[in-house]
């Protein structure tokens, strides 16, 4: 056997695989005793097909399996032991082959391989980045403090009746004079929250109403003579309230008061564990802070992507054998074809992807089973902090975590960001941070297409 590999330019090299009959033959002549004792043919007892017969019938493509294998073990072993920098897999070259045929004892493989281009990439205090600090602002503290306060709040029964207290009742039909219909509609405890009543001359019928009193009003009126709305609070099908204009009565027999928890300990401790906080001034500053905390992965991503285009523009245009890249691009996924846009921008993506190896190699950046465990952690606590609930006991965790980590693609989804924290807190001791403060609304805005890009995007 004889493996030799030359560049066919810089950016490209050909590795030849030379096989002679002694380098495949035993392994062929064992996968056909093999299939001997397995072979079932009418005529024959098990294993017992005479070997010319099962030459014939599976020769050749034991041999091109059996050549397969052989390829495969020594084309990656090659590339591994000569530390060829290879980008994607390696391709046969049809052209070379073109006329082998398997009959012949000596085989010749020709495989087109794709190098990644040579460069270098560092970063210094030379270098400057704009680093985006959100700032959290006083009536975000003010809008997050309600929040946990209607979180830990509760429902009481009051006598008097307010905006968006939630009424419960005995409903009944009416005829037009105001008396009770005879077989009119009568629903037991009918339940409505008259601060959803679309007519406002309905809705003020509900003001200064009082557990006891009735109220008159007309629901056809009050919804607007939406059916879904009507049922709900008919207690009837979508199809039943049609025509139904009526007045009712509502018999008011309970009112019911969402009222918010006071700024207390109780609510301190369940928000950010016991005794962390004192007093409602460190509450709001502990508030404040937890809120900030929680805008460095935005700001540190806003980083990575400014840091990625000075970069590139630093680094310059790679060379890359293109027209092998889309062999291999088609090759990956045969049902579809890459236009130039998409292949333009998989080689950005793939410039920036080796410009973060090398960093990551320069930074000596590793990822271990821990740190997979602590993203998973993280992005547990993250879900359930956007519910206000940020005092989260670590076994409860746990267990969440662990559930992510049984997914093969959510692993690999939490590698690629503790990779990219990793990163960004290497990227942020090195390089000069050009510190600007904004708000949510300003950062955001970053983020948003200038409207020339997208009339460009359009006429595409």
């Amino acid at each position: 056997m004889d493996v030799k590999f030359e560049n066919v330019s810089k950016v490209q090299g050909l590795l030849t695989v030379s096989l002679e009959k002694a380098d495949y033959q035993e392994n062929v002549d064992k996968a056909l005793k093999e299939a001997k004792k397995k072979v079932n043919m009418p005529g024959f007892r098990p294993g017992m097909v005479p070997m010319g017969l099962i030459q014939k019938m599976y020769g050749k493509s034991i041999k091109a399996d059996e050549i397969n294998k052989i390829l495969q073990d020594k084309v990656f072993s090659y590339i591994k032991d000569n530390k060829i920098d290879m980008l994607g897999d390696p391709l046969p070259n049809e052209e070379k082959e073109a006329g082998m045929s398997l009959d012949d004892d000596n085989q010749t493989f020709y495989f087109d391989i794709a190098l990644a281009p040579q460069f270098d990439a560092t970063v210094s205090k030379d270098d400057s980045v704009a680093y985006y600090e959100i700032q959290v602002s006083d009536d975000m503290v003010e809008k997050q403090v309600k929040a946990y306060a209607q979180q830990n709040g509760k429902y009481e029964q009051v006598d008097s009746y307010q905006e968006n207290d939630m009424i419960k009742g005995q409903l009944i039909e009416l005829e037009m004079d105001g008396s009770v219909k005879e077989g009119g509609i009568v629903v037991e405890g009918a339940t409505l929250m008259p601060a959803y009543i679309k007519d406002e001359a309905q809705k003020k019928l509900f003001a200064k109403s009082k557990k006891g009193s009735k109220v008159i009003f007309n629901p056809a009126a009050a919804y607007e003579n939406n059916a879904v709305e009507l049922a709900s609070l008919l207690n009837m099908k979508k199809e039943e309230v049609e025509g139904i204009t009526s007045d009712f009565s509502l018999e008011i027999q309970d009112i019911t008061r969402f009222v918010e928890s006071e700024l207390n300990q109780e609510v301190f401790d369940r928000v950010f564990g016991k005794d962390a906080v004192k007093d409602e001034a460190s509450f709001r500053a502990k508030v404040a802070e937890s809120m900030a905390a929680s805008f460095v992965p935005d700001s540190d991503y806003k980083f990575l992507l400014d840091t990625r285009t000075y970069l590139m523009e630093k680094v310059g245009k790679l060379e890359y054998a293109e027209d092998l890249l889309r062999r291999i691009m088609i090759a990956n996924k045969p049902d579809a074809q890459p236009d130039e846009e998409t292949f333009r921008k998989s080689l950005d993506e793939l410039t920036w992807h080796l410009i973060q190896e090398k960093l990551v190699g320069k930074f000596g950046i590793k990822v271990e089973e821990e740190d997979v465990k602590a993203m998973a952690r993280e992005a547990t606590r993250a879900q359930f902090a956007q519910y206000g609930m940020m005092n989260i006991p670590d076994e409860m965790l746990d267990n969440y975590s662990k559930e992510m980590l049984k997914k093969r693609e959510t692993v690999d989804n939490l590698v690629n960001r503790a990779i990219e924290t990793k990163l960004a807190a290497a990227l942020k001791k090195e390089i000069k941070l050009k510190k600007k403060k904004v708000s949510v609304e300003e950062f955001n805005k970053l983020f948003e297409t200038p409207a020339a890009e997208k009339k460009s995007s359009k006429k595409k």
